[in-house]
């Protein structure tokens, strides 16, 4: 049995008359006729039984007739899902992140990968803060994009798309002496006990904080660790010590915390999105023109 089988038996099903099928399918009468009356041989019994102004079903014909349109609407389907998948509008990706899905222009581009794509499904599933871990996982297929801190050491094989350039603040704890102000010089905060992530975890803002320290002629005490950037706010807050994070991050106003701006030279905090350079998957490719289209909005 094949499928135009099934279109020419479900055509002269709903007409019940062959002239009728034969113009709906734009084939000639004859031909129709002899398609069905094959069919009709392969399955080994009548489907239809001639009436006195046409044909009409019988038992057999209409238990084929109910599981036709059902063959038949699966097939469509799975035309039309096999189509779409090819052109990259369905699929599932999984996002590996170190850390960076409270910054604002994250969540724009997954908003807008949505927005494009609404039958897509984006993942965002790994979080750690092990950058070769995640590099790793991005090239063996466990992941399919990752946003990482930049600048990286091993980019081999991959595409990185710069996503995020911003300023560092000052973040303090609401009863520091420097609290009520809006911007304050790096030396003030020269004698200062730090809380910052380790440098595994963020290399280039570790090292961006260091520099402009060392430039303001001191090296931060670092007294506390955390895993994640956005771990630092509730330390700061409980009165730990002072740190300096993204700009992004004073958005987040916990109680407790003050935050304020950089005078002279300022660190920087940057991030960007990971692919394969070969990657083939259309979803993914769309994922990627996505994001440098919201970046490009913002």
């Amino acid at each position: 049995m094949e499928l135009r089988h099934l279109r020419y038996f479900v055509a002269v099903a709903e007409e019940l008359n062959f002239t009728r099928a034969a113009k709906r399918l734009h084939i000639h009468q004859p031909p129709l006729s002899a398609q069905i009356r094959q069919l009709e041989t392969e399955l080994g019994t009548p489907l239809f039984r001639r009436v006195a102004k046409g044909v009409e079903l019988t038992d057999a014909g209409k238990l084929l007739l109910e599981q036709a349109h059902i063959i038949l609407k699966q097939v469509e389907d799975a035309t039309v899902g096999v189509r779409r998948r090819a052109r990259g509008e369905t699929g599932r990706i999984i996002v590996g992140s170190s850390g960076f899905y409270y910054h604002p222009l994250i969540i724009k581009v997954l908003s807008e990968i949505r927005s494009r794509y609404p039958d897509m499904t984006i993942a965002p599933e790994v979080d750690v803060t092990n950058i070769p871990l995640l590099l790793g996982w991005l090239r063996t297929g466990r992941i399919d994009v990752c946003l990482l801190p930049l600048p990286i050491d091993d980019s081999e094989g991959l595409d990185v798309e710069p996503l995020v350039d911003e300023d560092c603040v000052i973040v303090l704890p609401r009863r520091h002496q420097l609290a009520n102000a809006t911007s304050a010089p790096l030396t003030s905060l020269a004698k200062e006990r730090f809380v910052l992530c380790p440098r595994a975890i963020n290399p280039g803002i570790y090292d961006s904080i260091f520099a402009a320290c060392a430039a303001a002629n001191f090296r931060p005490q670092v007294a506390q660790e955390a895993s994640q950037l956005i771990n630092i706010l509730p330390v700061v807050a409980a009165g730990l010590g002072v740190s300096i994070v993204p700009r992004a991050l004073s958005e987040f106003q916990l109680v407790g915390l003050k935050y304020a701006d950089i005078e002279g030279e300022t660190p920087r905090s940057a991030i960007g999105l990971a692919s394969r350079r070969d990657e083939r998957s259309p979803a993914i490719k769309n994922a990627i023109k996505a994001v440098r289209l919201a970046k490009l909005s913002v």
